[in-house]
């Protein structure tokens, strides 16, 4: 069981419909291709945020003073403590996702859908820092979204880590 806890800060994020289908479809698809679904109970906690929270955040934790689109905080679980495995947080800045779908002309919607992929993919363990796990990460982005019909992201771009 994946339990999700989703709060939406910045309204704008009411234009991608039911937000918490979204995100269950999304997280969902991550577990799939890294594994099939939890073996015991999850729970990941979501920010639909703008770009101003996610700054202060990227330059809090990661001393990086600009705006992103997706943050990762994976989190541990304290042995013993009840209820499901707390993963992390994921945090997504609309304006920047929004931006980015723009220039690469995809829907706001595949676009978040993915950055979800994504941050999922980090609390499971997967990164991008070296280009091998990059690949891998990628491929396992791209695995996902096809299985909910949505186009490689990636097939115009060269993999950057």
């Amino acid at each position: 069981m994946i339990a999700l806890d989703l709060s939406i800060e910045t309204a704008e994020w009411n234009t991608l419909g039911d937000i918490e289908a979204l995100t269950l479809k999304a997280v969902s698809a991550a577990f799939e291709v890294t594994g099939g679904p939890p073996e015991k109970p999850v729970s990941i906690s979501f920010l639909f945020a703008d770009d101003a929270t996610i700054r202060t955040l990227n330059a809090d934790w990661r001393d990086k003073d600009k705006a992103t689109n997706v943050l990762s905080f994976p989190a541990e679980h304290p042995p013993g403590m009840p209820g499901p495995e707390l993963l992390g947080d994921i945090i997504l800045a609309f304006e920047t996702c929004q931006r980015e779908a723009q220039e690469e002309e995809k829907s706001l919607i595949n676009h978040a859908t993915h950055l979800i992929i994504h941050g999922t993919l980090h609390l499971l363990g997967y990164d991008h820092i070296e280009e091998e796990e990059a690949v891998e990460m990628e491929s396992l982005e791209i695995e996902a979204l096809a299985t909910l019909g949505i186009d490689d992201p990636y097939k115009d771009t060269e993999i950057s880590a």
